[in-house]
C-alpha cells in the first residue's frame, strides 16, 4: 500500500541478534557439549514462582544452582522475596555450571502498571502505530523489574463473542489482526531485542483456540484445513515473518488432537513450512491436561507426546524433568531432539542479550506510570471508543449541560482496567467521576448516582434516586456493561446481554424523556435489545484502562471526536453466533425483500410465503452493527471510485482510489476500508475480505483522494489441494466505511 497510513502486510525483520547467526549457533554448540541430560532438560522447565511456598524456595534455588531451571513466570506475585528477580538470576548466572541466565516471563497483555485498553479495544483504533506504542511502553515498564518475555500478542481469530478471551484478541479479521499483531510484536521486541528494555513476544494460542465450540474456554475446535490456513494461521505467519521470538500452544484440541501434541501444527506448519526458529511454550498446565482430554495415559506419556510434537518449554508442570531422561533411555525420545529444543531456548536467550544484561534494569521511579505513559494510555483509550449511535447529534455534550451520571461502572477504577492486569492497580486508575469533576471544576454541573452497586446487581432499590437525578438533568449519561471479571480466561457467557438489572435501569431512565447517552464498558460486544432504541447515543468504551475517565471526558465533550471502528461484528443476540462479516455466500442469500420477520408472518400463510433465504425469522440477516462500523462527530462523503485498469495479469498490482470528503463541521479521522470479493473460484470465497485500510484526518470541507494498491498475491487462497493460489477471474471491489457499505467496482485478473 502507499500513502501516509495505508496498511498492508510488510516483510519486516525483528529479532536480529547482535552477533552473527553462525556465531550464536557456535556458542550454543559449545554450551550443549558441556551440559548433562538433566541440565538440558532443566532448560525446558518454566516454573511458576507464585505457586511456591517459603518452605519450598531453598530446594528451588538449589535446582537453579544445578542448572535445572530455564525460567520463571509470575515472580513478582510472590511475597516470599522482595528482590526475587535479581536473587534468582544471580544464582543462575554466578553459581550454576554453565551460567545460563533465566528468562522471566509474565502476562503483560495490555500494559504493565500503566494499563492500556484491552486488546480488542486497541484493535478498534485500527491504528498500528498506537498499538505498537502501547506495547513499547509496556515493555519499558516491565523490563525495569527484569521481565524480558511477555505472553502476547494474542492473535486468535474468533467469531464468538460469548468467548471470554475475545477481549484479549485483535478482532475477527485475519488481515487486521495480522497488521496489529505485527505492530504489537514490534513494540515489545523492537528491532534489537538485546536492548535491556526489549521483551520477547509470544504469539498465542497456536492454534484454533478462538474457534472453541460454544465459545467455552478449553473446548474442542473443528477447523477444516483450508479455513485454518486462510483464516486462523495468517496472523501467526505474519508475526513469524516479522521476527517473532516465541509462540505459545493452545489449550484446545484441534480436530481431536490436543494443540499441545499436534505435530502437524507445531512441526509441519510452524517449523518445516514457516522456518520458525524460536521456542514454543505450552500453556499453563496444558501438558498434563492431555490426561482429562483422554489423549495421554499418564504424566510420562504426556511428556512423550508434547516433547515429540515440538513443545520446547513446559509451563508450570514438571513432566519433562520427571520423565524425559527415562524416555530417552527407552528410545521414545532422543537426545538429538532434546538438543534441538534446548537450542531453541538458548537462541532466544542469546538474542535477548541475557548474558550481557541478565538483571532488572531498575529506574522504576522514572519509568512506571510516567506522565508520558499516562498520556499515551489516554490517547489509546479515546481512539478505542466506537460511537455506535448518535441521534440528533446529542454528542458531544454542550459545556453547560447539566448531567445525571448514572451507572455501576462510572466510578470503578478497578473494573475499567479489564482482564489480565497482574500489575495494574486501582489506585493509579482514574474513572469518570473524578475526571468529570476536574473537567467541570466541581460537581455543580453533574449529579452521580450509581443506581446499581455493580454490573450484576439485580436489586432495583437504587432506581428511585437514579430516576430522580435524571429528571432534574438536561441529559443522562449511563455507564454500564460488564465488570472486568466477566471476560477473560474461563469467563465465557451464554447470555451476552447487559447483566443484572441494567436493562431495567436503562428502561426506567429512558422513560423520563430526557436524552440518554449509554456508555458500555465490556470485554465483548453486548446484546443491546431494546437498549438500542431506548438510548439516543451509544458508545462502546470496552475496558479502557488507567486513563478511562479523562479519555471519556475528552470524547463526551467533543475535545476529541470518536474515531474507533468495530474490529468484530456486533450480533443482535446469541442466536446469530458464530457471526463474522467474511462469511461464505449461500445458495439463497438473504436480502431485505426476500424474507418476512417473525412478527409480520400472516396466520395460515403458505410455507414459502414468508420467503426462503438464509436468515433468522427473529433477527433477520444483518448484525446489530457490521465489522468496521463506527461514527464520528462529522460526516464523510465517498465519491469518484476509480480503478486504474479493469484487467490485470497475475503478478501485477491493482490501483484503486476514491475521493473522501468531510462534509460535517468537525475535524476528525475517517477509516477508509478496502474490500475484495472473488466471484467464482475452485472453492467458495467470502462475500467480502478486508485487504487494506487508511486512516484519513480531514478538516470540515476538506477532501482527499485515497489510493490503494493491491497485488494479485493478496488475492490468494488455499485451493482444494491446499495449494496457495491466485486464480484468474472476476473480482468485486469496495472502498467503504464498513463491511456492508461502499463504492463498488469490478476488475478481472487474467493469466
Amino acid at each position: 500500500m502507499k500513502k501516509l497510513l495505508t496498511y498492508c502486510l510488510p516483510v519486516m525483520c525483528l529479532g536480529a541478534p547482535l552477533a552473527s547467526a553462525d556465531a550464536v549457533e557456535e556458542r550454543i554448540d559449545t554450551l550443549l557439549e558441556t551440559m548433562t541430560i538433566e541440565q538440558k532438560v532443566g532448560q525446558l522447565a518454566l516454573r511458576d514462582f507464585g505457586t511456591y511456598s517459603a518452605e519450598q524456595i531453598p530446594a528451588l534455588k538449589e535446582q537453579i544452582r544445578q542448572g535445572e531451571v530455564g525460567g520463571f513466570l509470575n515472580v513478582n506475585f510472590s511475597s516470599v522475596n522482595d528482590n526475587a528477580f535479581a536473587e534468582l538470576q544471580k544464582i543462575a548466572v554466578e553459581e550454576s555450571p554453565q551460567g545460563i541466565p533465566l528468562i522471566f516471563g509474565q502476562d503483560v497483555i495490555h500494559g504493565y502498571e500503566t494499563i492500556f485498553p484491552i486488546p480488542l479495544g486497541q484493535a478498534a483504533s485500527w491504528n498500528p502505530a498506537l498499538v505498537k506504542k502501547g506495547a513499547r511502553i509496556a515493555a519499558e515498564e516491565a523490563t525495569t523489574d527484569g521481565i524480558r518475555w511477555t505472553f502476547a500478542p494474542m492473535i486468535d481469530i474468533s467469531h464468538d463473542p460469548r468467548w471470554g478471551r475475545i477481549a484479549e484478541t485483535l478482532g475477527e479479521d485475519p488481515f487486521l489482526a495480522s497488521i496489529l499483531g505485527v505492530a504489537m510484536t514490534e513494540g515489545f521486541q523492537t528491532d534489537d531485542p538485546s536492548r535491556p528494555d526489549a521483551m520477547a513476544a509470544s504469539a498465542k494460542h497456536f492454534i484454533g483456540y478462538g474457534a472453541a465450540e460454544a465459545g467455552r474456554d478449553y473446548n474442542a475446535a473443528y477447523i477444516p484445513e483450508a479455513r485454518l490456513r486462510d483464516t486462523f494461521l495468517p496472523p501467526f505467519k505474519a508475526a513469524v515473518d516479522a521476527g517473532l521470538m516465541t509462540i505459545m500452544s493452545s489449550y484446545n484440541t484441534l480436530n481431536d488432537i490436543p494443540a499441545t501434541a499436534n505435530q502437524y501444527a507445531l512441526k509441519t506448519i510452524l517449523r518445516d513450512e514457516w522456518g520458525f526458529d524460536g521456542f514454543v511454550v505450552s500453556d499453563w498446565n496444558a501438558v498434563m491436561e492431555m490426561l482429562p482430554h483422554g489423549f495421554a495415559r499418564d504424566a510420562k506419556h504426556a511428556a512423550e507426546l508434547s516433547a515429540n510434537a515440538g513443545i520446547d518449554f513446559e509451563m508450570y508442570t514438571d513432566t519433562y524433568q520427571q520423565h524425559l531422561p527415562q524416555l530417552i533411555k527407552e528410545g521414545k525420545f532422543t537426545e538429538a531432539k532434546l538438543d534441538q529444543a534446548v537450542r531453541h531456548m538458548l537462541r532466544v536467550k542469546m538474542r535477548l542479550g541475557l548474558w550481557e544484561n541478565p538483571y532488572p534494569r531498575g529506574n522504576r521511579e522514572a519509568v512506571i506510570l510516567s506522565d508520558d505513559h499516562r498520556q499515551a494510555a489516554r490517547e489509546a483509550a479515546r481512539e478505542s471508543f466506537v460511537l455506535l449511535k448518535n441521534d440528533n447529534s446529542i454528542l458531544p455534550l454542550a459545556p453547560k449541560t447539566k448531567i445525571a451520571l448514572i451507572g455501576p461502572l462510572a466510578n470503578v477504577p478497578h473494573e475499567q482496567l479489564g482482564t489480565w492486569i497482574y500489575n495494574g492497580n486501582k489506585k493509579d486508575s482514574v474513572p469518570l467521576v473524578p475526571a468529570l469533576e476536574q473537567h467541570l471544576g466541581g460537581t455543580d454541573s453533574f449529579t452521580f448516582v450509581q443506581g446499581l452497586e455493580y454490573s450484576r446487581d439485580t436489586s432495583t432499590k437504587g432506581f428511585g434516586k437514579a430516576v430522580e437525578a435524571a429528571q432534574q438533568a438536561d441529559v443522562i449519561v449511563y455507564v454500564g456493561g460488564e465488570e472486568s471479571i466477566l471476560s477473560g480466561e474461563g469467563h465465557s457467557r451464554g447470555d451476552i446481554a447487559l447483566p443484572g438489572a441494567q436493562q431495567e435501569l436503562v428502561k426506567a431512565l429512558s422513560e423520563t424523556g430526557k436524552p440518554l447517552v449509554t456508555v458500555i464498558m465490556a470485554g465483548r460486544p453486548i446484546e443491546l435489545g431494546k437498549v438500542r432504541s431506548q438510548s439516543d447515543a451509544i458508545m462502546m468504551a470496552w475496558h479502557p484502562g488507567t486513563m478511562a475517565g479523562p479519555a471519556l471526558v475528552d470524547v463526551l465533550y467533543g475535545e476529541y471526536s470518536p474515531v474507533g471502528r468495530l474490529p468484530i461484528t456486533w450480533p443482535k443476540g446469541e442466536g446469530q453466533i458464530p457471526i463474522y462479516y467474511n462469511r461464505m455466500a449461500t445458495g439463497r442469500p438473504a436480502t431485505d425483500d426476500n424474507y418476512t420477520l417473525i412478527g409480520e408472518i400472516e396466520l395460515g400463510v403458505f410455507q414459502h410465503g414468508p420467503g426462503n433465504s438464509s436468515n433468522h425469522l427473529d433477527y433477520g440477516h444483518e448484525p446489530e452493527f457490521p465489522f468496521g462500523f463506527g461514527l464520528t462527530y462529522s460526516e464523510f462523503e465517498y465519491s469518484n471510485l476509480a480503478i486504474a485498469k479493469s484487467r490485470i495479469a497475475l503478478g501485477e498490482t491493482l490501483k484503486a482510489s476514491a475521493t473522501i470528503k468531510n462534509t460535517g463541521k468537525v475535524k476528525t479521522t475517517e477509516v477508509v476500508q478496502l474490500y475484495i470479493r472473488d466471484l467464482v473460484a475452485s472453492r467458495t470465497r467470502p462475500i467480502r475480505e478486508l485487504k487494506g485500510f487508511e486512516r484519513v484526518t480531514l478538516t470540515p470541507g476538506e477532501s482527499r483522494v485515497v489510493e490503494f494498491e493491491i497485488s494479485t498475491d493478496a488475492l490468494a487462497f488455499h485451493n482444494q489441494k491446499m495449494e496457495k493460489v491466485t486464480e484468474a477471474g472476476e473480482f468485486e471491489l469496495w472502498i467503504a466505511k464498513d463491511a456492508t457499505s461502499g463504492l463498488k467496482g469490478r476488475f478481472i485478473v487474467y493469466e
